[in-house]
């Protein structure tokens, strides 16, 4: 019998010991924050300001991991859509996540399908810049340039489906200009180009364009939001220029893969949203050019459907057709 009883709470002691390791809560290990694009980019740079507070008021489990490669960041989603949906591989994307899968004839995986939207996390516009040796101060003076001689005139893009190259589609559509739209394969050479003066309009978010044009090496135009921002209170809204209603701004969201359990969804959104409303985070982006958000998954999801069918509308009337990858 004391054998018996000493098996009894040997096995007692076993269960409470491998108990509280069963309910761990989440986060308890590594959590793989994907960014499908190259450090140093806009993408990047909201992931690791939200990414370190996050490290900071949650424990340190959060890292950024740079997955660049594919056509607009295919190789990183592809990641996350096929990873376990237990939390611990995430991704910040921007807005060209949902643009792909109108450019492309095929990507690996659904764009809406295949991921969990857990919250928005931030927007900001674009600056609309052109290079110092066109003789234009304002967007207005430069569409005048653009109709008489668009010849002269080629516009560029950081690279095909990006918030950049919808944003252009969209001044040329709404300016009624008919000009030679040449994408590249990311910001740096687009903005190398525009410096020379290879390409004569471009528009970037403000985190890589704004020092270029607080140094002189560029000219800021305008700005894609309908209010000035309080980064840059200098550079005009395109709808100042004469484009009324003008608005088109690059967002940030971060996702799971499909089938991300309720209560993981829950504690990154409010870990997010805590995050997003301390002021230091509120300065850092505002700096960069960008507003927090912060919103419920429903809310990023219907979002999502608004923004695309908004981005179908300017790809259709673009005629940009689809691509092989």
């Amino acid at each position: 019998m004391p054998r018996i009883v000493a098996l009894g709470l040997a096995l007692a002691l076993s269960a409470i010991v491998v108990a509280p390791a069963e309910a761990q809560k989440y986060p308890s290990r590594t959590v793989s924050v994907i960014v499908p694009y190259p450090a140093g980019g806009s993408v990047d740079g909201v992931a690791r300001i939200v990414v370190q507070k996050l490290n900071e008021t949650v424990g340190q489990y959060f890292i950024v991991e740079n997955r660049a490669g594919g056509a607009s960041g295919t190789v990183g989603a592809t990641a996350v859509a096929r990873a376990a949906p237990d939390g611990y591989t995430l991704m910040v994307s921007a807005s060209v996540h949902v643009i792909n899968p109108f450019l492309y004839k095929t990507i690996p995986y659904d764009a809406v399908k295949d991921f969990t939207p857990v919250t928005l996390l931030a927007d900001g516009p674009l600056i609309v810049s052109t290079t110092p040796s066109v003789k234009a101060d304002n967007l207005k003076d430069f569409f005048e340039q653009v109709r008489k001689e668009p010849n002269k005139f080629t516009f560029g893009t950081t690279s095909l489906g990006s918030a950049s190259h919808l944003a252009i589609e969209l001044l040329k559509r709404d300016a009624r200009l008919d000009t030679l739209v040449v994408p590249y394969k990311g910001t740096a050479p687009a903005l190398t180009d525009l410096v020379s003066g290879q390409i004569q309009l471009l528009a970037d978010p403000m985190l890589s364009s704004l020092p270029l044009a607080r140094s002189g090496k560029i000219k800021a135009l305008g700005l894609t939001s309908l209010k000035r921002a309080s980064a840059a209170p200098e550079i005009p809204t395109v709808e100042e220029s004469g484009v009324k209603g003008f608005e088109f701004v690059s967002w940030y969201g971060l996702w799971g893969p499909r089938g991300l359990p309720n209560e993981v969804n829950a504690f990154l959104r409010e870990a997010s949203a805590k995050v997003l409303a301390l002021p230091e985070v509120k300065q850092r982006l505002g700096e960069l050019g960008f507003g927090p958000i912060g919103s419920t998954s429903d809310q990023f999801a219907k979002y999502i459907d608004t923004e695309m069918a908004k981005y179908a509308a300017i790809i259709r009337d673009a005629k940009i057709g689809t691509l092989e990858q």
